[in-house]
């Protein structure tokens, strides 16, 4: 199996070295002179104790020596407090103390890079679903915890300094969108210390770093880089609070954050509102969709590439690069201060997973190939400052197909998603002259449509099945409720455009629902139609151990109900009530849901159909 591995490696490798003369890569206009290249090389301390190597050209370089060949001028770094479990074992992912961190900061100082340290103040990986405490700390709180965060802080710091390593930028903690050091400093939520205790704690560690040097920036980071609301609604409330700060960090990843725009909206509004550099502190994007090490990868499937806007092969992962380096660099008044690819140096290499025991889930997203040759996109770097223009053309538009029931009007996209030249996979708006009476026929038909911008015509297929669907609107396609009607808690419940789209069953819309507190609500419809036999469902996923009631009534036999259960992210059910026999010329549907504080899930694609 090894053996296979390394041939596979080798054909890799040639490949590429091919294709780097061919990467197409257009310059960024007005590119300022200290734009950020950082990369995130955190696993590297462990790849290299197991034996990872790196190579650029068929020859076997220091990381950083290739990094900075190719234009890379920051490291980022995460620091966890005791990366052990109760047994003094390894837990995994880098093991990132701040000891090795300080070791792999040097080496980065020798080759001019400057660094970024990310502070997570766990012992393992924080992220915006845990934030906990390290074990050392459990039992702290209130001014005890602060206590402990300026000091750890403090201790880190003057050591690298001590070492010649003294980071450049400090992030206080890693994707806080719901805080860190819960429940203390956890915002929302069960015994949460709200904003007044997160925000103590923050200053606490802003406090330390402004000591031991003031001329460190310090960054405060939120995941989901294209949700404007949750930034304006975080940003708000510590800047009510006076909490101290020089740079918006941000995670954008194109298949879970929304797109580009998205992204660009966002820091345009931010940068401004708050008067505040912005900076992108963690991205990626697939090189390919191939698998190095038998261990799932978290970047899967061509609906990931559908979703995040460009293909996975090595040009596609430049194009990404080289349009995010664009929309940064172009935030008003030089607030874009860079990007940091994340783990770009994650090779695949035995004992060096995520977790103690396990694989690793990034090696497609790296920026090497599997036996860690240097990728051809490893030169948008410098590409985007020193490429000549080439053209880019259209190389695809990508099907269209859409189902929907007897009787039913379909709604068909607003865009499409069209190919190009440098693996990029836009969407173009389209406009399609559709008949309406298509749909009372049962049968397969193409439905032509006109592809703005570049005056190109395509053809959707329709199919068009024999049962009719009695309930109205019933995937939500219509971006609302109506005529569904909404009782109960409103504000755990709305129609939201799926993102990514597997949120939804089909189509582009569906049913969400979140609260941060107990919630209840019921999605009602009552639907005139033939006396008859029915049966009547929907689909339905989300969190796990989420209950879910489906009820139909006033068809002239009492009442039927069904009860399901969530057990995760687009594990669908499909509830069904069959045999109702209707006697009243109508019935009515209902869903409920009861859940508790941050149980989420999608409700999509209602049917009503006649069984006899």
């Amino acid at each position: 199996m090894k053996e296979a591995g390394m041939v596979k490696g080798v054909l890799l490798m040639v490949m590429f070295s091919s294709l780097a003369f061919g990467l197409m890569i257009n310059p960024v206009k007005d590119l300022r002179e200290d734009f950020i290249f950082g990369m995130d090389v955190s696993m590297l301390y462990e790849i290299e104790r197991l034996g990872g190597k790196f190579f650029d050209g068929g020859v076997e370089k220091d990381l950083f020596q290739i990094l900075k060949d190719h234009g890379i001028n920051w490291i980022r770094l995460r620091v966890w407090n005791d990366p052990r479990d109760e047994n003094g074992n390894p837990l995994g992912g880098g093991n990132c103390d701040y000891l090795k961190m300080t070791e792999i900061a040097k080496r980065a100082k020798k080759y001019g890079m400057k660094v970024l340290l990310d502070f997570h103040y766990s012992d393992w990986w924080a992220d915006p679903g845990k934030q906990y405490k390290p074990k050392e700390w459990d039992h702290l709180h209130e001014e005890l915890l602060e206590r402990a965060v300026y000091s750890y802080t403090k201790l880190v710091l003057n050591h690298m300094r001590r070492n010649g390593a003294l980071p450049d930028m400090v992030q206080v903690g890693n994707e806080v969108n719901n805080g860190f050091l819960w429940p203390d400093g956890m915002i929302a939520g069960k015994d949460a210390g709200g904003f007044d205790g997160f925000t103590k704690l923050l200053k606490a560690a802003i406090r330390a770093v402004r000591e031991v040097d003031p001329d460190i920036k310090v960054v405060i980071h939120l995941a989901e880089g294209g949700n404007n609301s949750l930034f304006r609604w975080f940003f708000d409330e510590i800047t009510r609070r006076g909490v101290d700060f020089d740079v918006i960090g941000v995670s954008y990843y194109p298949y879970w954050h929304g797109t580009l725009e998205d992204l660009k909206n966002n820091l345009y509004d931010i940068a401004k509102r708050y008067d505040k550099d912005v900076l992108v502190v963690e991205t990626a994007y697939a090189w390919t969709l191939e698998d190095g090490d038998g261990y799932p990868n978290i970047f899967s499937g061509e609906e990931m590439e559908l979703t995040g806007g460009y293909r996975a092969t090595v040009q596609g992962q430049a194009t990404f690069l080289r349009d995010l380096i664009e929309v940064v660099n172009s935030v008003p008044n030089g607030h874009g201060l860079g990007i940091f690819y994340w783990e770009g140096d994650w090779i695949p290499v035995k004992g060096a997973g995520w977790k103690t025991g396990e694989g690793n889930p990034w090696e497609n997203q790296a920026m090497f190939d599997f036996n860690g040759n240097a990728l051809p996109s490893l030169d948008v770097f410098r590409l985007v400052k020193t490429a000549t223009p080439v053209k880019i053309e259209i190389r695809d538009i990508f099907p269209v197909e859409i189902s929907t029931n007897l009787g039913e009007v379909p709604k068909f996209p607003d865009a499409v998603k069209v190919l190009f030249s440098d693996d990029s996979i836009r969407s173009l708006k389209v406009t399609w002259d559709f008949d309406p009476s298509l749909v009372e026929t049962p049968g397969v038909y193409r439905v032509e449509g006109y592809v703005e911008g570049i005056d190109q015509k395509i053809f959707a297929t329709l199919t068009v099945k024999g049962s009719r669907n009695y309930l109205k609107n019933s995937g939500f396609e219509t971006g609302e409720f109506s005529p569904w009607e909404v009782s109960g808690n409103r504000k755990a419940v709305k129609v939201v455009k799926a993102d990514p789209p597997s949120n939804a069953h089909q189509g582009e819309y569906a049913v969400n629902f979140w609260l941060d507190e107990a919630f209840e609500f019921e999605l009602s419809q009552e639907v005139e139609l033939p006396d008859g036999v029915y049966r009547v469902g929907f689909w339905t996923q989300g969190g796990s151990g989420v209950k879910i009631v489906l009820k139909v009534s006033d068809f002239g036999e009492g009442e039927k109900t069904t009860t399901v259960e969530t057990t995760g992210w687009l594990e669908w059910k499909n509830p069904e009530i069959r045999n109702i026999k209707v006697e009243t010329g109508k019935i009515k549907v209902t869903v409920s849901v009861k859940g508790k504080a941050g149980d989420w899930g999608f409700i999509d694609d209602f049917y009503l159909f006649r069984e006899e």
